[in-house]
């Protein structure tokens, strides 16, 4: 029976390595790689992912954050991020993905690329782990178009950015966040983490 059941898990490990591969050289619909960074937050599960329609890539993104409580306030900072997804003509056409995002705070006007570029990486602005104070884990994000020019959305500042993420070769069309459900009364902290989808068409 253990013999059966490894020699299927192979087969499957096999066939999705014969697919991988294809979608790498042949480039088809769907993303052909995911990037992410090492400083996210602990807390919190990776949510479903949401893709940009087929052709369209991240031009612009906005932010859910809720602003600071002050004392004795429960503070969540970044709860959320949005991809303004087009064909290269920012606001024009566009079509917005967001995975899940957390309750509090609010959307942030859109920032985006210049010269109709794209977004290619990130980093993420993430608060270490305190044991007797409030927790927030990430804060802000910034991106880096294709045409170079960086970004930075209106989070909070507390904690620090991290390593910039790799660069998609044309430009993102995905993410997927990681998210820290409602606590009720303990500490809550919203988003952690982020991870981004690359397409080449």
């Amino acid at each position: 029976m253990e013999l059966r059941a490894g020699a299927r898990l192979l087969r499957i490990l096999l066939l999705w390595a014969t697919c991988c591969r294809r979608a790498q050289g042949d480039c088809p619909r769907g993303y052909t790689s995911v990037i992410d960074v090492s400083n996210g937050g602990s807390w919190g599960d990776w949510t479903w992912p949401e893709m940009c329609p087929e052709g369209f890539f991240a031009g612009g993104f906005s932010l859910k954050v809720e602003p600071s409580r002050g004392i004795p306030g429960d503070d969540t900072a970044l709860n959320g991020i949005r991809l303004h997804c087009t064909r290269g003509q920012a606001g024009l056409n566009t079509h917005v993905v967001e995975s899940q995002a957390g309750r509090w705070g609010a959307w942030s006007e859109p920032l985006w690329c210049p010269d109709s570029s794209f977004l290619v990486a990130f980093s993420l602005r993430v608060e270490a782990p305190v044991t007797v104070s409030d927790n927030t884990a990430a804060n802000n994000v910034r991106f880096r178009c294709s045409d170079s020019a960086e970004l930075e959305g209106p989070g909070l500042s507390w904690g620090d950015f991290g390593d910039w993420s790799d660069r998609c070769p044309k430009g993102m069309c995905g993410l997927q966040t990681k998210i820290q459900e409602p606590k009720g009364l303990r500490d809550d902290t919203a988003l952690n983490d982020v991870r981004f989808f690359c397409c080449c068409s």
